[in-house]
């Protein structure tokens, strides 16, 4: 099956103070229509800037990408010119963001920023753009939509700004939706509440997702498959049940321990020593070397790629290939 997007070697590189360094590097993953990929890792780790690359919106002249495709449904957005990508931006693809109060203009309607989108691509009158506004904003549970599109951002509680900016993503039915970590400033129940919307507009409208988060609890509730994410590469993904009950890579199952229980917990909570890599002080070979347990002599020194473990499982780590399969506590 031709899956709806493709990233085939995605590099970017930062240029700051005369220096030269890749924040992403050798990224590579597949999704399929309908399918929710969790894109997983501490911050810093790169997952951020992997989406803001897909739509061409790297944040600052200093940022570009150097290698790779970006293949959407068989076209790619590495190779368009500004015109080609602007076109294809809330079009093809929608996209989230991670805080939606520093996305929303203040000085606009609600109503009118999602109508404004509608307008643009699909040249329809702006009563009709307003027409299918407020019945957006009733799709993602937003109550009484006819008074609460005149609303502004601040008159919208944490929760229904997210709602508004999913509204406002789908306004022209993308075929693919980024959400760059929607849930990570919301309380539990509204953190729920959006993640169920997003299942049932996956449902309902057969779309794409690409879910950013920290949290595995998420990944396990909401996702089809996972990629992993440490120091700006991939470094295991595969689909969610078989990564989450037996991971190949060791920083992986680290994530995965460091996770709450659900039940009665006693001590401390576990987490990873040390501290991710900072972009532009990558330590050699294997990136999660310095914090790893498990690693070796030639951990240091050679890069590993991504290899197959089972089928649609594949992870980056020389040492489980060799018969150890998690990290020691």
């Amino acid at each position: 099956m031709t899956p709806l997007l493709a990233v085939k070697n995605l590099a970017v590189r930062a240029k700051m103070h005369g220096h030269e360094f890749d924040l992403v590097e050798d990224v590579a993953f597949s999704l399929q229509r309908g399918e929710i990929l969790g894109l997983v890792g501490e911050s810093g780790s790169g997952k951020s800037v992997t989406c803001r690359a897909l739509l061409r919106l790297l944040p600052g002249a200093n940022l570009s990408i150097t290698s790779g495709e970006i293949l959407f449904d068989g076209r790619d957005f590495a190779k368009m010119t500004e015109t080609q990508i602007r076109n294809e931006r809330g079009a093809s693809v929608g996209m989230i963001f991670q805080n939606p109060a520093s996305h929303l203009d203040p000085v606009m309607s609600i109503g009118d920023q999602v109508a404004e989108s509608i307008v643009l691509h699909r040249g329809v009158s702006k009563a009709e753009a307003w027409s299918q506004t407020v019945d957006l904003l009733r799709q993602v549970g937003i109550p009484d939509p006819e008074r609460r599109a005149r609303n502004f951002a601040h008159e919208f509680s944490g929760g229904m700004k997210q709602r508004a900016m999913i509204a406002a993503a789908l306004a022209c039915d993308p075929q693919l939706l980024i959400a760059d970590e929607p849930t990570t400033a919301l309380d539990v129940t509204v953190q729920a509440q959006i993640l169920r919307l997003l299942m049932d507009l996956r449902d309902k409208r057969g779309l794409s997702i690409i879910l950013v988060t920290h949290d595995l609890g998420v990944v396990a509730q909401a996702c089809d498959s996972i990629a992993v994410m440490y120091g700006g590469r991939i470094v295991e993904r595969g689909p969610k049940r078989d990564v989450l009950k037996a991971p190949f890579h060791p920083y992986t199952s680290r994530l995965i321990a460091c996770q709450p229980a659900h039940g009665l917990g006693a001590g401390l909570l576990p987490s990873i020593p040390g501290q991710p890599p900072s972009a532009g002080d990558m330590p050699s070979g294997c990136r999660f070397h310095p914090r790893c347990d498990l690693a070796q002599t030639s951990c240091r020194e050679t890069v590993p790629g991504l290899k197959e473990r089972v089928s649609g499982h594949l992870a980056a780590c020389p040492i489980t290939e060799a018969g150890i399969t998690e990290a020691r506590p």
